[in-house]
């Protein structure tokens, strides 16, 4: 029986579970994990067989994950896409953090327009700015902290003759926090903390799951999906407790704490190939 919490947690999709599990166990290690391991794993946070391999079909559509048959057994390795898509999670958790702590004042603004027949592109285009960290500060501008290099997202997208990127200091009346306030909903953004620390500031923390690696499963998918929605404001701007500090810690203390705790039973639950 999961509680209303562990509920909560489990909400996250196969495909978010499953990039964790990969970033946790199959990256940089050269190897492919057997098909029969992942459900298993999966099978700890009441994720269908069904869910999991219908997952890994579209990942290997994708083109994130390939296929090695061995004998009866199909594994499955990570691309070169996803291997970078799992390293920029990697740096999103242990590198860039939840708070910005180094922001020199600057600011960095991108402007575009596109008509209603590239909704789709302009659609992408959002979705690719707030992954970077940027916030609507009116119509058709975006704003994020800091000098931002949006060359890739726009040569990705193929718009570089539609979007305008600068970078800019705020002056009178002006003030950098009224900045963040117009452009990002803290509040929002504090809420999704405060729930990550209620889930797991505990001594028994997720009580319904087996064992420490369900618990590493889900506390990594629960802050990779944090830290992608924060736009790493500048903590000067911010609350003196903000809860992305305390949530931090806790995460770093868990996740090591679990990476100790689950090594021998990763190695004896998951069976992988070298490459």
């Amino acid at each position: 029986m999961t509680s209303a919490d562990d509920a909560l947690t489990y909400s996250a999709r196969p495909q978010s579970l499953m990039l964790s599990f990969l970033g946790l166990h199959v990256l940089g290690r050269d190897s492919a994990a057997y098909s029969g391991s992942i459900i298993d794993v999966f099978g700890r946070i009441e994720i269908s067989e069904e869910a999991v391999r219908s997952t890994l079909s579209r990942m290997v559509h994708r083109g994130l994950l390939t296929r090695h048959r061995r004998g009866r057994r199909v594994y499955f390795g990570l691309t070169e896409h996803a291997e970078q898509v799992l390293e920029d999670g990697e740096r999103r958790i242990w590198d860039t953090g939840a708070v910005n702590r180094d922001w020199d004042g600057t600011w960095t603004l991108v402007a575009f327009s596109l008509p209603d027949t590239r909704r789709s592109d302009r659609h992408d285009l959002r979705s690719q700015l707030i992954w970077a960290g940027f916030g609507l500060l009116q119509n058709g501008l975006w704003i994020a902290p800091g000098a931002q290099d949006v060359t890739a997202i726009v040569d990705e997208l193929g718009l570089n003759d539609n979007v305008t990127a600068f970078t800019a200091q705020q002056s009178k009346p002006t003030e950098s926090a009224d900045l963040v306030r117009k452009a990002f909903d803290l509040d929002a953004i504090a809420a999704r903390y405060r729930a990550f620390l209620t889930r797991w500031d505990s001594p028994d923390p997720l009580p319904s799951a087996p064992d420490d690696l369900a618990r590493q499963l889900v506390l990594h998918t629960d802050w990779l999906q944090l830290v992608r929605q924060d736009p790493h404001l500048p903590a000067d701007l911010l609350d003196a407790d903000w809860p992305a500090i305390r949530a931090e810690n806790l995460f770093r203390h868990l996740a090591h704490h679990y990476h100790a705790t689950t090594a021998d039973l990763a190695e004896r639950t998951i069976d992988q190939i070298e490459l």
